[in-house]
């Protein structure tokens, strides 16, 4: 018999529902006076959130954030908010400024070197000071930042995506306004819709998943399962709400359990290669869902995972009956709905595959995968995601 044991942390308050950036305001004075807004590339779309701000009496300095974050970026904003004495951080757009704002936030108040606390290319070493008060309003349903406790970085010279990491890192607080997400371009909704619903099934059949995250996951699957394709066609209420619920459900999974092989992939490749997180997430799932189900029924039949993936398959498609195939089809069938553009699209060939590998190998979300691959699995992945 086993003893279950497991810790779960998230933000410190996760405000939610249509509408609720209107009351951003009163909620930020209660932290600081002074705050670094992180936008990400049109920062028009925060127009209200500052105007909000400024009728609070809370100071707005923007600072725009183009593209992914790099090690650089979040450097100069901890700069920004240091030469204009902020007492507060606020990120506001997809993945990229809300990790922005966390790495900014935490580079603010400990001021050495960035990689003395980088993993993989630096020393990892724990922050000596908790970060600024750090609020985080997604403005897209994707990577669940607004609840985890890391922020993912480029570091162009190394050609890799590495992670800050911190329990002090975990927002102050989470505003999730499904509204915000209204307007978001078909791939934009697409690309992020199938990370948040990646970081919903990855937990799930991961190997160290806990009761807590098994819940949200179920929950986080039926959501997105029910929501993402009438996302996509249109802006219904419903929808957009499903996909937000089930990207901070996703946040609060993997934050507390592990990831598997499609963020090990994506972490090495985003670094190499032009090609947003999202969109990299959504051209892998179907693919590595299919090779590990094939894995663990050859070699692996007793392990837990392969029920799991059962599951998965039954609270994707409806169907009781379901083998842990058929969600594994269905994610395929949604990909091609959804005009996931492949791999190959970002300049990947079959040359790159070799060294794509042998960085994933190494990737920390690698080791969350239910079974360890082979090489040759891992490339044929690749190969069917191109």
């Amino acid at each position: 018999m086993t003893t279950l044991s497991f810790e779960f942390a998230t933000a410190t308050r996760i405000v939610f529902g249509a509408g609720k950036l209107a009351e951003i305001g009163s909620l930020a004075k209660g932290f600081g006076r002074r705050a670094l807004v992180i936008t990400g590339g049109t920062p028009a779309r925060a127009e209200g959130l500052l105007g909000r701000l400024h009728a609070a009496g809370v100071l707005s300095i923007p600072f725009s954030v183009v593209g992914e974050p790099t090690i650089a970026l979040a450097a100069a904003g901890a700069a920004a908010a240091r030469e204009s004495a902020c007492d507060l951080v606020i990120g506001f757009g997809g993945g990229s400024a809300l990790d922005a704002g966390k790495a900014i936030a935490a580079f603010v108040t400990n001021s050495a070197p960035p990689l003395r606390y980088l993993e993989v290319i630096g020393e990892g070493k724990a922050l000596e000071q908790p970060p600024l008060p750090y609020i985080a309003i997604p403005t897209t349903a994707g990577t669940g930042a607004e609840v985890t406790r890391n922020a993912v970085l480029t570091s162009p010279e190394h050609k890799v995506k590495v992670s800050l990491r911190s329990p002090l890192m975990l927002p102050r607080l989470a505003l999730v306004d499904p509204e915000l997400s209204y307007g978001l371009p078909p791939a934009i909704t697409a690309s992020t819709g199938l990370d948040a619903l990646t970081q919903v099934v990855e937990p799930f059949v991961c190997n160290a998943p806990n009761p807590i995250t098994d819940a949200l996951c179920r929950e986080g699957i039926q959501r997105g399962a029910a929501s993402l394709r009438e996302a996509y066609a249109k802006d219904t209420p419903r929808a957009r709400e499903g996909m937000a619920l089930c990207s901070v459900l996703g946040g609060l999974a993997l934050a507390n359990a592990r990831l598997g092989a499609v963020h090990g992939f994506a972490a090495p490749i985003g670094g190499m290669f032009s090609a947003p997180h999202g969109a990299i997430c959504a051209a892998l799932l179907p693919q590595v869902m299919a090779i590990n189900i094939a894995a663990l029924r050859s070699r692996a039949a007793e392990n837990p995972a392969l029920h799991r993936y059962e599951d998965v398959a039954r609270l994707l498609t409806g169907n009781a009956a379901a083998a842990a195939e058929d969600g594994a089809a269905w994610v395929a069938d949604l990909v091609s709905a959804l005009a996931v553009s492949p791999l190959a699209s970002y300049g990947i060939g079959v040359d790159d595959l070799p060294a794509i590998v042998a960085k994933a190998r190494d990737a920390s979300s690698m080791r969350g995968n239910p079974l360890p691959l082979t090489d040759e699995e891992l490339t044929e992945v690749l190969v069917r995601a191109l």
